[in-house]
């Protein structure tokens, strides 16, 4: 089953072209963060463009359970009344967050030093996904957790009633647990710092200093050591969410592999430690050229017109890479199965632990469609079949995992037979608008209910 409803199959076909201008939704991470901090700065935060996908309106009903006022006023357009850092109060109810792990690991650590205590549940994948890299952490502020065997949903969390600061060095490259470390640091007096080996996503500090908090970065042997002071107040802001790179990444390689394909897709955020994905597609020899450059929001931004690409070469992806493009793997095999050669993705085992083990998903997919390929803890290889060169004619498994089901869909779109899912739902968590879009652009997918 999908995580809020009952599975919904659906089939992708080679079709003409695709061709026109591709609007994907606003920028996930950034809308939850955006929701989040409004909630925890003191007078109103207006919000335009926030994805509305099932995962982030989960964290805006969290938020409402905390106290805050957050109401939709038009299409992406929402506006919230925070209590300010330190405000939340305790919830009447469990906290719902679908299959949100971005959600639920940033609400922990927002909730983490506030003397409340909060109960947080999910769907069957978010229920099996590990909650102990982010409790650990927020133990140290003085937080409790209680949860199912391995730290697993439901897990209850009782805050902090005397937090203390903390010196946190991240044992893996993931910007939810710097997030989480840093909202629990918000409400603890003092120097809260994270030290992190490799550069991850930086939406969390961009926005916490837009917002008014001190916080500052250093580059050192150590790493990135980033130091916020804890116990501000947060100033509202108006905020206008950039297009998510995750979601533009099905459009764009969907329009590298379907033969004849020219594909506009504006307004994007390409953040240095978001971008990973449009580097290595560059290397590999696509026809991707960004329009436009500018910077909205403190986010730099362009527009992507992406071609069909019939020279596309295997490469192999530097794994100091993964941190900014580890959503985007699913889709890179896809591409990497039309190009020419082998493709190497390494140092991506975090891929392991996310709405499934999209490695396992991927690699067993791609070979019930005929495309070789090798796996281990920490790699994915991919053996190229050349442009127009999958077989294609199976029914992959999308393990409740919308980046899964739209990669496939993706591929059912250039392979030589059809692809179909066994459940497409999972895709409005984050896209919910995938299915038009793309059938605007000439694709050809449908539902096979019943």
């Amino acid at each position: 089953m999908s995580g809020h409803a009952t599975p919904i199959p659906m089939t992708a076909r080679a079709s003409g072209p695709l061709n026109g201008v591709a609007e994907v939704p606003g920028d996930k991470s950034i809308s939850h963060r955006s929701l989040i901090l409004g909630a925890l700065s003191v007078g109103e935060t207006r919000i335009s463009g926030l994805l509305e996908g099932q995962d982030v309106l989960d964290t805006a009903a969290a938020m409402r359970a905390f106290g805050a006022t957050v109401e939709r006023v038009g299409d992406g357009e929402w506006r919230i009344r925070g209590v300010g850092v330190g405000g939340f109060c305790e919830p009447d109810n469990v906290i719902d967050c679908g299959n949100a792990g971005t959600g639920v690991r940033l609400i922990m650590g927002a909730m983490a030093t506030t003397p409340i205590t909060a109960t947080f549940s999910g769907d069957a994948s978010l229920r099996s996904r590990p909650m102990g890299r982010i409790t650990d952490p927020l133990a140290l502020f003085g937080a409790r957790a209680y949860g199912r065997r391995g730290g697993r949903l439901p897990l209850t969390i009782v805050g902090a009633a005397d937090p203390v600061p903390v010196r946190y060095v991240s044992p893996v490259p993931s910007a939810q647990v710097k997030s989480a470390v840093l909202l629990a640091g918000l409400n603890a007096p003092g120097e809260t710092v994270l030290i992190e080996a490799e550069a991850t996503r930086d939406h969390t500090e961009r926005m916490l200093a837009g917002f008014g908090a001190s916080i500052f970065t250093e580059i050192t042997p150590e790493g990135r050591v980033i130091t916020l002071r804890g116990q501000p107040e947060l100033r509202p802001q108006a905020i206008a969410v950039p297009r998510d790179p995750s979601s533009a990444a099905f459009p764009v390689a969907a329009a590298l592999i379907v033969e004849g394909s020219d594909v506009l897709v504006p307004n994007i955020g390409l953040n240095p430690t978001r971008a990973g994905l449009f580097d290595t597609l560059r290397e590999m020899g696509a026809d991707l050229v960004f329009e436009n450059p500018r910077e909205e929001g403190g986010e730099p931004v362009a527009d992507l017109r992406v071609r069909f690409s019939p020279t596309l070469r295997g490469i192999e992806v530097p794994p100091e890479r993964a941190a900014s493009m580890i959503d985007e793997y699913p889709i890179l095999s896809v591409v990497a199965a039309f190009a020419e050669g082998t493709t190497i993705m390494r140092g991506v085992k975090e891929l392991r632990v996310k709405e499934s083990d999209r490695i396992d998903a991927m690699a067993r997919g791609l070979e019930a469609l005929g495309v070789r390929v090798e796996e281990d803890a920490d790699t994915l290889i991919v053996h190229g079949m050349g442009p127009g060169g999958v077989p294609g004619g199976a029914t992959c498994e999308t393990r409740l995992d919308h980046r899964i089901a739209m990669s496939f869909l993706c591929l059912g779109m250039a392979s030589k037979r059809p692809v179909s899912l066994d459940d497409g739902g999972p895709v409005a968590t984050s896209f919910p608008g995938f299915e038009g879009l793309m059938a605007g652009l000439g694709a050809t997918i449908s539902r096979d209910e019943g």
